[in-house]
């Protein structure tokens, strides 16, 4: 199991006329951010955040996977 850590939940109910759900969690000493539709938890978008700016990240299924149930069991 990978490690990480979640340090924020955010859901937003008006994000392209859908709920969804950012995750921003610590891993690897990096921090990402990652959105789900709230409605079924499939990915919007994922992003490493480094040096004040977001570039596409490509992070493991198994982490996903790992974070979505998390983000699950809190909303």
């Amino acid at each position: 199991m990978e490690r990480y850590q979640i340090r924020e939940m955010i859901i937003d109910d008006h994000f392209d006329g859908e709920e969804s759900v950012t995750a921003e969690f610590s891993h690897n000493h990096n921090d990402y951010s990652v959105t789900f539709h709230k409605a079924d938890l499939e990915i919007i978008n994922t992003w490493i955040l480094k040096d004040g700016t977001s570039l596409p990240a490509n992070l493991s299924d198994s982490l996903i996977e790992s974070i979505r149930d998390e983000v699950k069991k809190k909303i």
